[in-house]
């Protein structure tokens, strides 16, 4: 008990002395001159960093998997093919000109149209029933035999929220 009490109080002498000699041998900053930047003025924000990542040969972790290398070829990832089958939402269904379209949003909060044929990340929208959407959905399992799956997002009805 009287070692962990001395311990504890030698640590924090270290601490002190040490802490006073760094503030006392602390050298002056250096003068201002004419090429320094301006300071910001008041009520601005400041200037965001450029993010910068040294990978060393790991991926970064902050970079989403599902959209990593979509844009070197050529892939959208806005809108409506910009967004896979679980990001989906059918909001309503509608008909027109003989044939249904499905009113559905995103994660994005937005609300598009979608048709039969229009293509998803993942997927492909194969028919629009006054019911939801049934979307074919590619399943990128290498341990998976099937390589495609029917996902059916349905309406949800006022019975379904209560």
């Amino acid at each position: 008990m009287v070692r962990q009490v001395r311990f504890i109080v030698f640590v924090t002498a270290v601490i002190a002395a040490s802490s006073l000699g760094w503030a006392q041998g602390a050298p002056a900053a250096p003068p201002t001159t004419a090429t320094q930047p301006p300071a910001p003025v008041a009520g601005t924000p400041p200037a965001a960093e450029p993010y910068t990542y040294d990978p060393a040969g790991r991926r970064d972790p902050f970079v989403s998997l599902v959209s990593r290398g979509l844009e070197a070829v050529g892939v959208t990832t806005s809108g409506l093919g910009g967004m896979t089958t679980f990001d989906l939402m059918v909001r309503g269904v509608l008909q027109s000109r003989g044939s249904y379209v499905a009113i559905v949003s995103g994660p994005d909060g937005k609300t598009y149209r979608a048709r039969v044929n229009d293509r998803l990340l993942d997927g492909v929208i194969r028919s629009v029933t006054p019911q939801g959407i049934i979307i074919m959905q590619e399943v990128n399992d290498p341990l998976s035999l099937v390589k495609q799956r029917e996902v059916r997002k349905g309406l949800r009805t006022a019975e379904d929220g209560k």
